[in-house]
């Protein structure tokens, strides 16, 4: 991850395909890397679906134990006055 205050708003384009777990952290450091107009993308935001199904719709352990990250980065995206 580059830490570097002179890359601050130098990306066009990030791409995050990594561990769910951790995208609003990701998030969190990514949003000043891209310059204003920029585009982050995020993997699996939509989860299979999951994220509109029922809470007690019957899911794959690992989609119902990753879906509560990816709805808490959902939320965040759709508040932050940034996005």
């Amino acid at each position: 991850m580059v830490e570097d205050a002179k890359c601050h708003g130098s990306f066009d384009f990030i791409f995050v395909d990594a561990d769910k777990d951790n995208y609003l952290n990701y998030h969190q450091r990514l949003i000043d890397l891209v310059r204003i107009g920029g585009v982050i993308g995020y993997d699996n935001t939509l989860w299979n679906g999951s994220l509109v199904a029922p809470p007690d719709a019957p899911l794959r352990k690992y989609v119902r134990y990753y879906r509560d990250f990816v709805l808490e980065l959902n939320k965040a995206l759709a508040i932050d006055p940034r996005v």
